[in-house]
């Protein structure tokens, strides 16, 4: 489980960063507990919209991720301080990563109260509609006298204390389970929204061209003044020309794919005959919304797994396609993200293992043979990191080229592991 820690305070000594460094420290064999600094986070002002801004979107990424939040707050005047409440109006303004997120309120103060005003002033904030966060009932903790309570090497010297943090937290770690299997069973059908008509628009959207179009490609190129042949592109690391890009791009020794978060199919590599590809793709398709890159029968189990890439369920699916002489073909679907950690689509990438498997074999002079102690998942190999908990959640999908693991006879999404279907774009054929 993983929290994320948020002290109430710009100060540079602050007594409730303090408490939190502890109870990260003291209390890791536990939990992993990351602290968040809000000193770089501008106050508030509604004139002057920061929501975008690096410190604003850094908190709101690392709540999203995190299973539960606690905060450690100050007492000023007997509420929080102006600058966490600045925090919360920002994220609550227009973005709402604590919507549904479990919350531990602790704090320390320099009298003997221990910022208890504070606490309730903090849980009817956060409990507030717009913030609409989960705040765990009772179990408060309050330090007091908290110039005295830390030794020389900042922990808590009170054994008492200790043991009491460390019976609140083990609470709040079961609170935060049970509001999460809540929020999770309540969220259940989502990925039945997940349009993957692409009727939507993301930041890189070409407007103006029928996606359905065969010259999509040409069309969106003219529209866009796109970069092509010998002119040169600047990327991360390098500077390349459009051929160079192509010529790079197709020499890979496997089938790429990339589908935005439209969920519009964009682009393919090795543009061949499609019954020489592992996972057939014709030209006419690029441009495409992934619904028409599939048949029926497999958007279900397609919206289910886009979904999950989508939300952050998992970051990767793995996908077998059997039943291809003398190959071991693997799909894989990989979640892209900016810099910013936001989601941008799918790199879905196609390759034969079995070259690869009998060279190492070769060149390590081993063999191959059965364990019988393993049990293999032969089809859908999703790797999640829901899957302890939910090992059978997750369909088992060729996002773009339609392989299903969900049958004719069966159109709802699987629960447990299904023979593929024939695919009909791709071509791959299954027992």
């Amino acid at each position: 489980m993983k929290l994320v820690g948020i002290a109430g305070s710009i100060e540079d000594k602050s007594y409730n960063r303090l408490l939190l460094k502890f109870i990260a420290n003291h209390f890791s064999d536990m939990v992993d507990i990351e602290i968040l600094d809000i000193q770089d986070v501008p106050m508030f002002n509604q004139s002057d919209d920061q929501t975008e801004g690096e410190a604003v979107q850094y908190l709101k990424r690392k709540i999203m991720q995190a299973d539960g939040v606690i905060i450690a707050t100050p007492e000023h005047n007997h509420t929080i301080t102006a600058a966490l409440k600045s925090v919360i109006e920002w994220l609550s303004f227009k973005i709402h990563p604590m919507s549904g997120k479990p919350v531990l309120i602790v704090g320390a103060s320099y009298y003997d109260q221990g910022s208890s005003r504070a606490q309730l002033n903090l849980r009817q904030i956060l409990e507030s509609p717009g913030v609409d966060a989960v705040v765990m009932p009772g179990n408060e903790f309050l330090l007091g006298e908290v110039k005295q309570a830390f030794d020389d090497q900042n922990n808590l010297k009170d054994a008492r204390t200790v043991s009491f943090l460390g019976e609140t937290l083990g609470k709040f770690l079961k609170f935060v389970k049970m509001v999460n299997a809540m929020d999770a069973e309540a969220h259940a059908d989502d990925w039945k929204n997940e349009d993957l008509e692409a009727k939507g628009e993301v930041e890189t959207t070409i407007k103006g061209v029928n996606m359905h179009a065969a010259d999509w490609v040409e069309q969106a190129a003219a529209k866009t003044h796109a970069a092509e042949g010998d002119d040169y592109v600047k990327l991360d690391r390098g500077v390349l020309t459009v051929n160079q890009l192509n010529w790079f791009l197709n020499s890979m020794p496997m089938e790429l794919t990339y589908a935005d978060a439209n969920n519009q199919f964009l682009y393919y590599n090795h543009q061949m005959d499609g019954d020489k590809m592992l996972a057939s793709r014709t030209p006419a398709q690029a441009g495409n919304p992934l619904a028409d890159c599939h048949p029926k029968r497999a958007v279900p189990g397609v919206k289910r797994a886009v979904h999950m890439l989508r939300t952050g369920e998992t970051d990767l699916f793995k996908l077998p396609v059997p039943g291809i002489p003398n190959k071991y073909v693997m799909h894989y679907y990989q979640a892209l993200h900016d810099d910013k950690g936001e989601y941008k689509g799918i790199n879905e990438f196609v390759l034969d293992l079995l070259p690869i498997v009998k060279y190492y074999l070769k060149q390590t002079g081993q063999m191959l043979a059965p364990d019988p102690d393993a049990k293999t998942d032969a089809v859908s190999g999703a790797s999640s990191k829901a899957k302890e908990t939910k090992p059978d959640a997750a369909p088992a999908v060729d996002d773009v080229s339609g392989a299903s693991a969900d049958t004719e006879a069966a159109p709802e999404v699987p629960t447990k592991p299904a023979t593929p279907d024939v695919d009909s774009v791709s071509g791959a054929s299954a027992k």
